[in-house]
This record gives C-alpha cells, sequence and structure tokens, in this order.
C-alpha cells in the first residue's frame, strides 16, 4: 500500500536511510561531565572562548558539531520512511483533507480510545493508512 514514488524518489529514500545510519547522536556540549545533559538533544556551543565552537585543536577531536553536509536530501525531507507524507489527526473531520495516494495519518496522542476507533474506521473506509493504529 506504498505511495507510488516516481523511481529517483525510490533512489533518494535509500539515500536518505543510508545517510542516516551513518550519522552519528549528536551530544549536548559537555554531555559526558553533566548527567542533566546526557538526555538532552543537541545545543549548539555559544561560549565566546569556547573551544569546540571555534574548533581548537585536540579539544573537540572526537565529537561533531551538527554541519549542513548531514541533512536528508530536500525532495524526500519529511517523509516517513514508508514514502507516506504524515498528517496529524485529531478527530473524524481531518479525514476529509487527506489524499489517500499520497498522505498518511498519525492519531495525535492526545486523542481518546473512542474517538480513535471512529478515525480507524473512517480511514478504512476512505483507503487511508493509520502510521499508529491501535493494537
Amino acid at each position: 500500500m506504498n505511495p507510488n514514488l516516481s523511481p529517483e524518489l525510490v533512489r533518494l529514500m535509500k539515500v536518505r536511510m543510508r545517510q542516516k545510519a551513518r550519522k552519528p547522536e549528536f551530544r549536548h556540549f559537555e554531555a559526558h561531565k553533566k548527567l542533566r545533559l546526557r538526555d538532552k538533544g543537541w545545543r549548539k556551543p555559544k561560549g565566546l572562548h569556547n573551544k569546540w565552537r571555534e574548533r581548537v585543536g585536540g579539544k573537540w577531536s572526537g565529537r561533531i558539531l551538527v554541519s549542513i553536509g548531514f541533512g536528508s536530501p530536500k525532495a524526500v525531507r519529511g517523509l516517513h520512511p514508508s514514502g507516506y507524507e504524515e498528517v496529524l489527526v485529531y478527530n473524524v473531520k481531518d479525514l476529509e483533507n487527506v489524499d489517500p495516494k499520497k498522505q498518511a495519518i498519525r492519531i495525535a496522542s492526545t486523542v481518546g480510545m473512542k474517538k480513535r476507533l471512529q478515525i480507524e474506521e473512517k480511514a478504512k473506509e476512505l483507503g487511508i493508512k493509520v502510521l499508529n493504529p491501535t493494537r
């Protein structure tokens, strides 16, 4: 039930998968020293005399700064690994604007079980893929 992607987009999806597999886990500056920073995401070092920001030899050698080369190809950026474009849905009415050929839905986490089942039933009727169905 994957969308009809052009051969070029299929190639770019594979390129993105390979790139993401090689991409390092970007850590918060000095996350190895402070326990509270271990769970935090990336933050750019902004200190005036920060050796990592200045890329002083030997001070930052093992760590990798976020840079433009780690991005995925523009044509497939933001797509789900299945090739669909994700649409966040809160109620049954939101399904009217979804194109089942290109888009798949993700039901918001704040939606309760009763409404979630209604959304899934309506999506099944319309032939829309649900990325996070109930089990």
